[in-house]
C-alpha cells in the first residue's frame, strides 16, 4: 500500500483494505501536515556486520558496561521481572536484571521459574517487545486549540531521550529491521519512529537457550545476532561466568575499548558458539518457509481457516505482542470545555471489527476473515509490501494466545492438504 495521499490498488488477497494499516494517521493528515511525511535521509550509526575481534568480560564487570553507557549519556532499558513476567523497563544497574530466572513457554502458557545458576539472560522473550519504545502505543500527533481568531494547530516536535536497549535478541533485531522498512523505507518517514530510532544504542544478547514456542532458526533470524547491533553479548556459564563481547559499530568499538576488556581466547569463542548451538537444538517449533508465500495465496478458501476461526477469540493479543505489527488508528480527543482537541495515534489490530470498517460496514465481519488476513499478511503479502516476511519466529503470538493457536501448526496443516477447499 502506498504511503501517500493517493491510494494504490492492493495486490490480490490484500494486506490491508483499511488505510489505517499505514503510518497511523490518515492520508489527509499527511497532506495537511507535511511534517508528518518527510523523506528519509538514512542512518549510519549501526553497521550490519561486526567490525572487530572478540573480547571477554567477567560477569562482575557487566556493571562497568552499564556505567560506561550512563556516562556517555544513555538511559538504560532492558529486562526485569514485574507482575510475574520478564518485561522491558528502565534499568539502573546490572542488579536489576532477572538473575537466576528463566521462562517456560508453550501455546497459551507462560511462567517463570528459578534456574540452577546465576544467568542474567537465561530466558527467552516476554510479552514486551522493543516496539513499545520505537512505535509507542499512544502518541499525540497534533492538537487544535480554539482561539479568538479561529484555531491554532500545534504539532509537537518528536523527541526521545537517548536510550540503550539492553538484551536485544537476534529475532528482535530482525523485527526492528522490519519496522525500519515500514516506517523509514517506504518512501515517507514516520517522524516519531525516526526520532526514537535515531536515538538508541543496541546491546544484543545471543541466545543460549530457546523456548517452547521459538522458531527463529526457521525464519533465519536467530538465535545468533549477525548484525544491526552496537555490541553483542554471549553469556557463558561454563568454567566461569563471563560474556563474550563483539562490536558491530564504531561507537560499539569505542565503548569496548573504554572497558579495556581482554581479548577472548579460543576456548571463550568455542564456549560461545556452543551456547548458540544449544539454542538451535532447543527450538520448540519449526516452520517450513519454502513457498509459503504462494501456499497461502492459493489457499484462501482452505477449510483450515474455519477450524482456526472456531478457536480464535479475536482478542488481539497476537498483534499486541508481535514485534513487527504496525497497524494503528487515530482519534480526536476533545477536552471538557470543548476548546481543544488532541489528535492521538494508538495501536490498533486487524482482529477488531472496527479496523476494516468503511461506509456500509466492515470489510472483514468474521473472525475467519480477520485471522486469515493477519496470517496471510504476516507470511505472504508482507513480501509484496516490504520485500520480506513479517514474521521473525519469536513465538510470542503462540505463547500469548489464550487458546494456544500456533501459527506454525496452521502453516503445516494447510501445507499438508494444499489445494483443499470448501
Amino acid at each position: 500500500m502506498a504511503q501517500s495521499g493517493r491510494r494504490e490498488p492492493a495486490p490480490a488477497g490484500d494486506i490491508c483494505a483499511h488505510r489505517r494499516c499505514t503510518l497511523g494517521y490518515s492520508f489527509r493528515d499527511a497532506t495537511l501536515i507535511p511534517h508528518l511525511a518527510l523523506p528519509h535521509p538514512g542512518r549510519t550509526a549501526v553497521r550490519m556486520n561486526a567490525t572487530s575481534g572478540h573480547h571477554v568480560l567477567p560477569v562482575s564487570r557487566l556493571g562497568d558496561l552499564f556505567s560506561a553507557l550512563r556516562s556517555a549519556g544513555w538511559n538504560l532499558a532492558g529486562p526485569r521481572i514485574r507482575d510475574g513476567a520478564i518485561v522491558y523497563d528502565e534499568l539502573e544497574t546490572a542488579a536489576d536484571l532477572p538473575a537466576g530466572w528463566t521462562d517456560e513457554q508453550a501455546p497459551g502458557k507462560y511462567g517463570l521459574k528459578k534456574r540452577g545458576d546465576g544467568a542474567l539472560f537465561g530466558y527467552v522473550v516476554g510479552p514486551h517487545s522493543w516496539k513499545k519504545y520505537l512505535f509507542p502505543p499512544t502518541v499525540r500527533m497534533w492538537s487544535a486549540t480554539k482561539t479568538a481568531d479561529g484555531m491554532e494547530v500545534e504539532v509537537p516536535q518528536p523527541a526521545a531521550p537517548p536510550t540503550a536497549f539492553i538484551g536485544v535478541r537476534a529475532c528482535e533485531l530482525a523485527a526492528i529491521a522490519v519496522q525500519d522498512k515500514v516506517f523509514l523505507g517506504s518512501g515517507f518517514v514516520d517522524p516519531v519512529y525516526k526520532a526514537r530510532r535515531d536515538n538508541i544504542f543496541l546491546v544484543a544478547v545471543n541466545c543460549g537457550q530457546a523456548g517452547g514456542t521459538c522458531f527463529c532458526s526457521s525464519m533465519n533470524t536467530g538465535p545468533k545476532a549477525r548484525g544491526g547491533f552496537d555490541i553483542a553479548l554471549t553469556e557463558i556459564l561454563e568454567d566461569g561466568h563471563r560474556f563474550l563481547l563483539e562490536s558491530g559499530s564504531e561507537r560499539g568499538e569505542r565503548l569496548v575499548a573504554l572497558l579495556a576488556a581482554p581479548a577472548a581466547s579460543d576456548a571463550d569463542r568455542s564456549a560461545a558458539d556452543a551456547a548458540v548451538a544449544r539454542a538451535v537444538s532447543m527450538m520448540g517449533r519449526t516452520m517450513e518457509t519454502s513457498g509459503v508465500k504462494e501456499l497461502l495465496q492459493r489457499n484462501y478458501e482452505h477449510p483450515r481457516w474455519d477450524h482456526v476461526a472456531a478457536r480464535c477469540l479475536a482478542c488481539t493479543n497476537c498483534t499486541m505482542v508481535c514485534p513487527t505489527c504496525f497497524c494503528s488508528t487515530v482519534e480526536d480527543v476533545p477536552n471538557l470545555s470543548l476548546d481543544r482537541s488532541d489528535h492521538v495515534r494508538t495501536w490498533d489490530s486487524c482482529f477488531t471489527s472496527d479496523f476494516s470498517y468503511i461506509h456500509g460496514g466492515s470489510v472483514r465481519p468474521s473472525v475467519k476473515s480477520r485471522y486469515r488476513q493477519w496470517m496471510v499478511h504476516k507470511l505472504s503479502t508482507w513480501h509484496d509490501q516490504f520485500a520480506s516476511s513479517g514474521c521473525v519466529g519469536c513465538g510470542r503470538c503462540i505463547t500469548w494466545c489464550p487458546t494456544g493457536i500456533d501459527i506454525t501448526e496452521e502453516v503445516r496443516e494447510i501445507r499438508a492438504s494444499d489445494g483443499a477447499n470448501t
